[in-house]
């Protein structure tokens, strides 16, 4: 989602924010940094000042930027209890069926867009875990001959339970990623991940660095969703996989019907009531309605340059993931 440009990389614990400096030449982010904000493209001074839609309201795109950032501000303390509220706990549903349709073996390298409290990415390296250990067991029936010490040794030597899997959380509003960090401190995830304040349409990262890109319910708040999937097309590796999960266009005109009544009538007024903020999750509502049909958004997933580009619909239709490769 487009908001001031402020780029940072922020270490997984300690206590509070602790800025990592582009001389680390950490792994992922750009070897040459160029001049001005840390990881800003030529593509900022391309814009113009043309309009667009915030939810249901025409603004600026300048001012859609700062306005979907404080949107995001204000719900994350919250975000998490909403999500169960507004979907029934359905969304994690679909986030597993997001990482089933991914299959991540040990060593995928993974770079999670708008994640900032993690979902997604505690998902995969649970996924990836469980991955390398049920491929050690395999080695370890193939090797009958070892007694039980040698057995016992070679688990206590293991010095990466992912099997070299990584995954990077981006995500421009750093209160979401304060949200995700504090989860990860409090649910013990340490190893393989890494969080990055940046913008999807101007990611701080080298070309061909990831094996896959996900984006969860957050694209659709992107100002420029073209040049988002053209981003990430230019950060995944030849191969790489490009998968999208977010709200489509319901068909069912019963279910179509039943989801305007709740969305325009019940999620509001949970927001206000649970988060004290009736227009956030009103903007988050309409937001939804102008998302791309799921035809138009395969195409520009193709037209960024996607190969293979499919959608599978979940859910009577009320989200879909989307995917793609860079062949």
């Amino acid at each position: 989602m487009a908001a001031p440009r402020s780029w940072a990389l922020w270490s997984l614990c300690g206590r509070g924010w602790s800025p990592v400096l582009p001389s680390c030449r950490l792994p992922w982010l750009r070897s040459c940094w160029p001049s001005g904000p840390l990881g800003a493209r030529p593509l900022s001074q391309e814009k113009r000042a043309t309009e667009t839609h915030f939810g249901f309201e025409t603004v600026s795109e300048e001012e859609k930027g700062g306005k979907v950032y404080q949107v995001f501000e204000s719900v994350a303390r919250k975000y998490d209890v909403m999500n169960d509220m507004m979907s029934l706990g359905i969304h994690r549903v679909w986030k597993d069926l997001l990482l089933l349709k991914m299959h991540p073996f040990p060593g995928t390298q993974l770079l999670d867009v708008a994640g900032g409290t993690g979902d997604i990415a505690f998902r995969f390296l649970n996924y990836v875990q469980a991955q390398h250990q049920r491929k050690q067991k395999r080695q370890l029936r193939a090797q009958q001959n070892l007694s039980w010490e040698e057995i016992a040794k070679k688990y206590q030597n293991q010095e990466d339970s992912l099997g070299g899997s990584r995954v990077m959380v981006c995500d421009i509003n750093k209160e979401m990623l304060k949200m995700g960090k504090q989860k990860a401190c409090a649910r013990g995830y340490k190893a393989g991940l890494a969080w990055v304040l940046g913008d999807a349409e101007e990611l701080p990262f080298d070309d061909d660095k990831f094996d896959v890109y996900t984006i969860a319910f957050g694209i659709r708040n992107v100002t420029h969703i073209d040049r988002a999937l053209q981003e990430a097309h230019r950060v995944l590796k030849p191969g790489g996989r490009f998968l999208c999960l977010e709200f489509s266009q319901v068909n069912n005109p019963l279910v179509s019907r039943l989801y305007d009544v709740y969305s325009f009538q019940v999620i509001p007024v949970l927001g206000e009531v649970i988060a004290g903020d009736w227009k956030s999750y009103q903007y988050l509502v309409e937001s939804i309605r102008q998302f791309p049909p799921q035809e138009e958004f395969k195409e520009m997933i193709e037209d960024a340059g996607f190969q293979k580009v499919t959608y599978e619909n979940l859910t009577s239709g009320i989200v879909a993931i989307h995917s793609g490769f860079k062949l």
